[in-house]
């Protein structure tokens, strides 16, 4: 969908998904930082892996702005396979670390600052992912509704990755944090594979 469309509506509708999108990078940038520094400083390799999960959101995010200002799409393919290898790439750092954690008995500190910005994560990102999904649907792209999706994943890592720092501190669970970041790899190897498939399909 072209940003040059001369038609109001559509022209409005474009300019609240570059909002949405816009904020999803700014707050997402502002994510991985945070958790991955909270991470490292912890121990915790979910939340490193949380990080590095939000940093490809990053890069998904500013692909699909890239590609809304594709006059006719040509990029939209393109767009998919850079997003879904991004998430393929990740999956593989993080099934790594997961298993060297496990394997090493690596047992995390207590994170409250990383617990507390997962809960606000939470409703920033079902805010952001809602808004992406319904723009989305109405100038009809694919890449933004994905990128809505993406947002309620992330909303999601961010609550179960929540829960795990909570169990690990207060009953002592070390391996809550591997067993989650596991489960961050299998999300975003299937997100990645998921994408590569769909720009396949419209190439």
């Amino acid at each position: 969908m072209a940003v040059s469309d001369t038609d109001p509506l559509r022209r409005t509708l474009l300019r609240r998904a570059f909002l949405l999108l816009y904020l999803t990078i700014a707050w997402n940038a502002l994510e991985g930082l945070v958790a991955i520094a909270a991470g490292l400083s912890a121990g915790s390799v979910a939340l490193v892996a949380f990080g590095l999960d939000s940093s490809v959101e990053v890069l998904a995010s500013i692909v699909v702005v890239w590609e809304l200002h594709e006059p006719d799409r040509t990029g939209e393919p393109q767009a998919l396979r850079l997003i879904g290898l991004g998430y393929i790439v990740v999956a593989g750092y993080v099934a790594w670390d997961t298993v060297n954690a496990l394997t090493t008995g690596n047992r995390p500190a207590a994170a409250p600052a990383g617990i507390a910005f997962l809960a606000a994560t939470v409703g920033v990102m079902v805010g952001l992912g809602v808004g992406k999904l319904r723009v989305g649907r109405a100038i009809d792209s694919p890449t933004v509704q994905a990128d809505g999706r993406f947002s309620l994943v992330d909303a999601s890592l961010a609550g179960t990755v929540m829960v795990g720092l909570v169990l690990t501190a207060v009953l002592g669970w070390w391996w809550a944090d591997a067993v989650l970041a596991g489960l961050i790899s299998i999300l975003a190897l299937r997100e990645g594979i998921e994408l590569w498939r769909d720009s396949v399909r419209r190439a």
